[in-house]
């Protein structure tokens, strides 16, 4: 008994049994998951903007974040009301003029052959149920809008009330539960410095991305550009698979656009911007936090997307970082710079 009682309180089994914990609680309220996602990303991008205005201009944090907020709010609700309808009129466009290109005859054998092949792996099937997909997530979008709304109201009363809510934690520290408020706090810790860095990095990422692929497309005479501009972003939060994503619809409608010279544009362009992203954006904004192989991307992805769907596909590649970062998976790039600084104080 005191032998199990004595393996119980290692510090490592202790932190695995209240991550399965925790694991288990956010199973028990999967059916919020989306509002506690996207209060947690307001949260923090937010508080980061914050950061950042009160660093630039001398005013007071509260006042500061009374201003962002609504001036957040004043954008959403212009945006939507503005350019909503334009968006879903757009998009429809786009599936219209592939859904043309599809059905229409070509004259060119590889195109053809590349049709006969979607149809013996039966991928309109797969193509009616996305739209259905799509189709009820615009019929559903008010309540969307509502968690969208909840969390922003969320996420300014926990910056407004950030010192407060700190303080009154700490009278955890010396509650009958302060083993585990610890490690819960350990845990929080690991979370905020992976997930949030890594979300904050591919939003920017996905907005450089954003910018300079549909002002190129702007140049090569594409229609519909505010819709493929949504997607283009949305399908940039996506790490490395959203570029590859994106590169589909953008090749189909390149070519009713101007034919095989503008294919050829596009995949120029899709490769430029996807060098950007890996070799300046990635090692700029993410530094070794998601240094990870390509195919261990893409894997998890995969399972991400089949567990938890579409957030999967964003929100997988933070939380395998966070996993990697309590296990304690070293980066080598940071083995490497800790290595060579040390190998710079021994030769002083």
């Amino acid at each position: 008994m005191e032998i199990l009682l004595s393996f119980f309180r290692k510090k490592g089994v202790k932190r695995v049994l209240i991550l399965i914990l925790i694991s288990l609680c956010l199973y028990f309220v999967r059916s919020m998951i989306n509002l506690l996602l996207f209060t947690f990303i307001f949260s923090y991008l937010m508080d980061r903007l914050v950061q950042v205005f009160t660093s630039k201009f001398a005013i007071k944090r509260t006042i500061a974040v009374i201003l962002l907020y609504f001036s957040v709010i004043f954008l959403l609700i212009y945006g939507i009301s503005t350019y909503l309808p334009v968006v879903i009129q757009q998009i429809s466009g786009l599936v219209i003029q592939l859904t043309d290109f599809y059905m229409q005859p070509h004259d060119n054998v590889v195109l053809n052959f590349i049709v006969n092949k979607i149809n013996d792996f039966s991928i309109t099937t797969y193509l009616h149920q996305g739209i259905t997909f799509i189709f009820k997530y615009f019929t559903n979008i008010w309540g969307n809008l509502l968690q969208v709304f909840m969390a922003i109201v969320l996420s300014l009363f926990f910056l407004l009330e950030k010192d407060r809510l700190r303080l009154f934690a700490n009278r955890f520290h010396t509650s009958k539960i302060a083993p585990i408020y610890f490690e819960c706090m350990y845990f929080g810790k690991k979370f905020v410095a992976t997930f949030g860095k890594v979300i904050e990095a591919q939003f920017i990422i996905a907005i450089i991305n954003c910018i300079l692929t549909t002002a190129s497309l702007y140049f090569l005479g594409f229609p519909q550009l505010f819709g493929l501009g949504i997607m283009i972003f949305l399908l940039g939060l996506i790490p490395v698979a959203g570029v590859i994503i994106s590169f589909i619809p953008l090749c189909i409608i390149g070519y009713t656009v101007g034919g095989i010279s503008h294919v050829i544009s596009v995949v120029i362009l899709i490769m430029v911007i996807h060098s950007i992203e890996a070799y300046i954006l990635n090692p700029k904004l993410m530094s070794s936090k998601t240094d990870l192989p390509v195919f261990f991307t893409f894997i998890v992805l995969i399972f991400s997307e089949h567990f938890f769907g579409v957030w999967g596909l964003i929100v997988g590649i933070p939380i395998f970082i966070f996993l990697l970062d309590i296990l304690e998976v070293k980066s080598d790039k940071k083995e490497g710079s800790k290595k060579s600084s040390n190998k710079k104080v021994i030769s002083k």
